[in-house]
């Protein structure tokens, strides 16, 4: 008999020790992660639209679009993977931990081969009409898309593990990870968009090379520790080809409704956009919007994601470890960790508006105009965001996925899309009646995220998979 591979062991001070520190010890890695890895989609655009050109980032952006919604709902397994390894962890089994990696692993190879890639190249000419590209924008986007969709499991891998190291209680190793994934994909960018010596300049193309090629690097790294032992999650040789329906069943039992949330916040987002579209000054308010709301208020995001990671994961493992107490207070103490960060920067957007404006080269008065209208009601609605998605943490790291979902659907589309249509409707619709509309979505969530966290239904939650097969 194979002698087990020599794994970590689980960091008990995440059930044990101070919460305070328990939450910060997972929650600033993921939050850097994120900020490094947003701040990678900002060198793409850099980069493609200088060697480019406006066209360039425009098929970046389309085949983005499509692309994460795509990716959110495959990826939602991830957050079913994530609720089961926390609460095993918390239990200190680390068999299923494995073996709940070890199927999550097996699941995304059979989506990727069997689902994304071969549909995602045949459905991408389609897709990319739908969303009303031009067709000099179709023919830089559609190589773009095509190899994202079937070269997409490096990146899929790095989500996975990330998700998986982190629930367990290391959420430095995948800070690592995606440092040099960032590193080698600007390096590989810089190489493939204009090209280098006899590699010749991919430009669109070569921005989607340097992305999947540097996820398969990470991904190829990542097989060889997982297989070697030294990770706190393990693989053993003699682990079966065979899926564990049992364990993929509850996988999706708890991830899907993420994905279906994830896909509604997407298409929200899209009916918001038509919305802006239909005021006088369309142009202005759209780059406003694109300037203020997707990029500077994704530093507000980015690190409330990396709360909610956090939250997720020590919710999680406290409660498998039969602490549901100490699951409740660790929901509080991430909630302000995130208010301190999310008021931080939006104080920025109420001191130096036009000075971060700047950085994006914005001149048009109107546009900046839009911009600091739309900044300030970005830095209350942070404050929002920010404890809506650490109760969301709380929420599904102890496997109530559902409530978040719905809460989603409510706050991020019947609130904000009902209201713009009643002041289109019944009045004039007005730049700031929509930036008000966002605001109260955003208050909206974190309400009601409060709200049906403190009910306490989560405590009765039961998560389990059974012993291991016999080989």
């Amino acid at each position: 008999m194979r002698p087990a591979r020599k794994s970590k062991t689980f960091d008990r001070s995440i059930v044990e020790g101070p919460i305070n520190s328990a939450v910060w010890k997972l929650a600033w890695p993921t939050m850097l992660q994120n900020i490094i890895g947003g701040l990678q989609g900002l060198v793409d655009h850099a980069m493609v639209g200088n060697y480019v050109g406006y066209v360039g980032n425009a098929a970046i952006g389309v085949s983005w679009q499509i692309f994460l919604v795509v990716v959110v709902f495959i990826s939602s397994l991830f957050t079913g993977m994530g609720v089961l390894v926390a609460r095993f962890a918390g239990r200190d089994e680390p068999d299923k931990v494995n073996r709940t990696v070890y199927q999550a692993f097996l699941t995304s190879i059979l989506l990727v081969a069997f689902v994304l890639a071969p549909i995602g190249y045949v459905a991408a000419p389609y897709l990319l009409e739908l969303v009303n590209a031009t067709a000099e924008v179709r023919a830089e986007a559609l190589p773009y898309l095509r190899i994202m969709f079937v070269f997409s499991f490096g990146m899929l891998m790095f989500f996975m593990l990330g998700g998986a190291l982190r629930s367990a209680g290391d959420a430095q190793t995948p800070l690592r990870l995606g440092v040099a994934l960032t590193i080698l994909n600007i390096v590989l960018n810089v190489v493939l968009i204009a090209g280098l010596g006899p590699i010749p300049a991919f430009g669109t193309q070569g921005a989607a090379m340097g992305t999947v090629i540097s996820g398969a690097i990470i991904a190829v790294y990542a097989l060889f520790k997982l297989f070697g032992g030294g990770w706190v999650v393990v693989f053993e040789r003699g682990m079966s080809w065979r899926p564990d329906l049992d364990i993929i069943k509850q996988i999706f039992k708890f991830g899907l409704p993420t994905g279906i949330q994830g896909v509604a916040m997407n298409v929200g987002g899209v009916l918001l956009l038509a919305f802006i579209g239909s005021l006088a000054a369309s142009a202005q308010a759209q780059a406003a919007y694109v300037v203020s709301y997707t990029q500077l208020f994704s530093f507000i995001t980015w690190t409330s994601v990396g709360i909610m990671g956090a939250t997720a994961a020590v919710a999680g493992q406290n409660l498998g470890a039969g602490q549901p107490d100490r699951t409740s207070r660790s929901v509080h103490v991430a909630a302000g960790f995130g208010l301190l960060l999310a008021g931080a920067i939006g104080s920025l957007f109420l001191v130096i508006p036009t000075h971060l404006l700047g950085i994006f080269g914005m001149e048009d008065p109107t546009v900046i105009e839009l911009s600091v209208q739309l900044l300030r009601y970005l830095a209350l609605s942070g404050l929002f965001v920010t404890v809506a998605l650490a109760y969301t943490g709380g929420l599904q790291g102890t496997g109530d996925t559902k409530s978040p979902m719905y809460i989603s659907i409510v706050s991020q589309i019947v609130i904000p899309l009902g209201l713009c249509l009643g002041f289109q409707t019944f009045s004039t619709l007005d730049a700031a009646d929509i930036w008000l509309a966002i605001v109260l979505g955003h208050f909206t969530r974190a309400s009601l995220s409060v709200i049906v966290f403190r009910r306490g239904k989560w405590r009765d939650i039961e998560v389990d998979i059974g012993d291991a097969r016999p080989a």
